[in-house]
């Protein structure tokens, strides 16, 4: 069980801030990466990706700071968060390609022109894709029980945050009003009762 719970803290260090990363560098700045194309774009991000994937597994030890050992009351809360996450993820999946949750829209518009989700679970909330992630991250680092991965998800939270706040302005300059009728009518974390 100690080496299952390292392995998935080890990589759970190594793989989610790169993944901010490049909604960080990609999102944001659309309009240049688009002069590129996606396999340019991914290529050229590829690089600090890997450097910090490098550094984060020679430096794994330090970043995962105290183990507090297993414990099957975390455990069994982050089974429970990874029911939670996985559901999330199946319903997401029928509506959100691969091609979406990799940037394709923002990076090639012409090919992937963009349609405003809002049937299925983004009929009950519009970013379920975040709240897997946090769901998941939060599963993984239970599992784990150590200090490093629980700081990762504590800032986790307020990034995802504001990449919601980002994301929400693109799609309401390429939506326009159906985005904001859209937002009305559908929170975006939790889903209204009834």
């Amino acid at each position: 069980m100690d080496t299952a719970r390292y392995v998935v803290a080890v990589l759970l260090m190594m793989s989610l801030p790169p993944g901010v990363f490049l909604w960080y560098f990609i999102h944001p700045f659309a309009a240049f990466w688009r002069r590129f194309g996606p396999v340019w774009t991914y290529t050229i991000l590829s690089v600090p990706v890997v450097l910090y994937m490098v550094v984060a597994y020679v430096s794994r030890d330090l970043l995962l700071g105290v183990d507090y050992g297993t414990n099957h009351v975390a455990i069994a809360i982050a089974v429970v968060c990874a029911m939670g996450g996985f559901g999330i993820a199946i319903a997401r999946r029928k509506l959100l390609t691969a091609g979406v949750l990799t940037g394709m829209p923002e990076l090639s518009d012409e090919r992937y022109p963009g349609t405003l989700l809002s049937d299925g679970i983004y009929g009950r909330v519009r970013h379920p894709r975040y709240v897997e992630i946090v769901l998941l991250s939060l599963a993984y680092a239970l599992f784990a029980n150590y200090l490093g991965p629980y700081v990762l998800v504590l800032l986790l939270v307020p990034a995802i945050y504001l990449v919601v706040l980002i994301e929400e302005r693109e799609l309401r300059e390429r939506f326009g009003d159906a985005y904001d009728e859209y937002c009305r009518q559908v929170p975006r974390f939790f889903p209204r009762r009834g």
